[in-house]
């Protein structure tokens, strides 16, 4: 009887050891790992944001156009005050999109006002910059999401310095229908946004239509894909309003930055 209590014991002081190892071998690991895990992250984010702008091609070396052409601000939506940091991240460190979530940082949005179904608001907005080999302003890239059939679709919108005329459009994560909703990062759809126009009359104007008679200011709906088609448009609808980068636009285009 004896025997069989101590092969027991022995038997659990290997597999809680082994278990315990395990943990601190993986923990260790993630750890590790952090460092690269974030530089992958933050380099995947600006060939995202060289793509909406169509600065993307398979042999653009990412971070090298990105240190000579692209300059990362952030700005209060609420104030439209430019600010170094938030939350005690610099802009390339931080997240726009978790800082939405956040006390403090976040702004809840109405039922009323939250047609893009996002729920909250960043209150420091995130933006890049592009200037041409010139060092002039070539192209403002801004984030915007917003819900469709199945989940929140993320992405980038490049805007001319006019901040009226769109250049480009990235959907970067979704997690719509392939084949249906999934087209939105079909490039040909992609394509079809430049050229139109976001404003006509002071009015977010631009619309996601499957009778398109407006060519500057409507873009083709995705067939098969109507609730999609219809978060496409609705995110437009918000981010370029007055609650969200209306105002910011506005200043940007009567060239009130410093």
């Amino acid at each position: 009887m004896a025997n069989k209590n101590e092969s027991l014991g022995k038997t659990l002081f290997v597999v809680i050891a082994l278990c315990l190892v395990c943990a601190i071998i993986v923990a260790g690991s993630a750890v590790g790992l952090k460092p690269l895990q974030q530089k992958n992250a933050a380099l995947d984010m600006q060939r995202n944001v060289l793509d909406a702008a169509g600065l993307l091609t398979p042999e653009t070396d990412v971070i090298a156009l990105f240190e000579e052409r692209v300059e990362t601000r952030l700005f209060n939506l609420n104030t439209l005050e430019e600010v170094e940091s938030v939350d005690g991240k610099n802009p390339t460190e931080y997240d726009p999109i978790a800082s939405a979530k956040k006390a403090g940082l976040g702004t809840k949005l109405d039922k009323k006002v939250d047609v893009a179904g996002i729920g909250s608001r960043e209150d420091v907005a995130k933006v890049y910059f592009i200037n041409d080999t010139q060092g002039e302003l070539e192209t403002v890239v801004v984030y915007i999401r917003g819900y469709g059939l199945w989940g929140t679709m993320y992405g980038f919108m490049a805007v001319a310095p006019d901040m009226n005329t769109v250049k480009g459009i990235n959907y970067y994560e979704h997690t719509e229908t392939p084949g249906l909703g999934g087209e939105i990062q079909n490039p040909n759809w992609a394509a079809s946004w430049e050229g139109k126009e976001i404003y006509e009359n002071d009015s977010v104007a631009l619309e996601v239509t499957k009778n398109v008679t407006d060519k500057d200011h409507q873009v083709d709906a995705l067939s098969g894909a109507t609730l999609t088609s219809n978060g496409v448009e609705n995110t437009m609808q918000f981010w370029f309003s007055d609650k969200a980068y209306g105002p910011l636009f506005d200043k940007i285009r009567k060239g009130e930055l410093n």
